[in-house]
């Protein structure tokens, strides 16, 4: 009970930062929005390549572009830790009995929110544009749930990188470089039957393209069930890893200070 308590303590410092800032939210939706609605239009054929497996690009965008969001929110959340650096902030949180984990769960339940949030807008907007889908609100539950999925392992990622590094540099150069080949190497932009070998292959190692498998799954006429389930289980066991490479991380941070 005390972890819970702990938890749900620092998870509610870091939503009432949030709720402080709710130009950071709409700053965030920018990129994916352009993708939305240039990657939109600009593909609007791609739907009549033979093979596409749509009938609609928009309808085949939406997914891909809520989960990229979700993704480089998540990527991002190690600048909470690096700014209580700063400030002394972690320093005084490390001398009291404090679970270390709770100082993971608060900044991971920000990114959470701020990709749920994101979700909604971006959902609505591909909606707007002509999205449409068979498989109802189940269907975009279990496709938010998967986003928030991605969304924790990768901010418990980005706080590791953050301790252990201790660089503002390094995070912004380490986002990139993980974000952007994840969210190309899935089916997020294009359908992978229509990508190259090596890009499939990779895919299927590719926590972005479970996400995104899952939450399309959902979405059709007939969802498989058990391929959802499958990918969903996939993404709480890296979830379940990078969250305790996270905690463990604060023992190199301490030995550092």
């Amino acid at each position: 009970m005390t972890a819970i308590a702990h938890a749900g303590y620092m998870t509610g410092r870091h939503l009432r930062v949030l709720a402080r800032q709710p130009w950071y939210i709409a700053f965030t939706l920018l990129q994916p929005l352009i993708y939305l609605l240039i990657f939109g239009a600009l593909f609007e054929k791609a739907s009549l390549i033979p093979g596409f497996g749509s009938d609609s690009y928009i309808t085949f965008l939406t997914p891909g572009v809520l989960v990229m969001s979700a993704l480089f929110t998540a990527v991002w959340n190690g600048m909470n830790i690096l700014e209580d650096m700063k400030r002394g902030t972690l320093d005084r949180f490390l001398v009291t009995p404090v679970w270390r984990g709770a100082l993971i769960a608060g900044p991971i339940a920000n990114a959470a929110v701020s990709s749920l949030v994101q979700a909604g807008v971006i959902f609505g907007v591909g909606t707007l544009l002509g999205a449409d889908y068979e498989g109802g609100i189940a269907g975009v539950t279990v496709l938010i749930l998967a986003s928030l999925l991605l969304t924790a392992p990768f901010a418990a990622f980005s706080n590791a990188v953050a301790l252990t590094a201790r660089q503002e540099e390094t995070m912004i150069g380490l986002a990139n470089f993980v974000a952007l080949p994840l969210t190309f190497l899935a089916s997020g932009f294009m359908p992978l039957d229509l990508a190259p070998n090596w890009i499939q292959t990779a895919a299927k190692f590719n926590p972005v393209n479970w996400a995104l498998e899952a939450g399309r799954e959902a979405l059709s006429a007939a969802p498989d069930w058990g391929v959802i389930g499958i990918r969903l289980g996939l993404l709480v066991v890296v979830g379940t890893v990078l969250f305790t490479l996270a905690t463990s991380a604060f023992r190199s941070y301490q030995r550092s200070i």
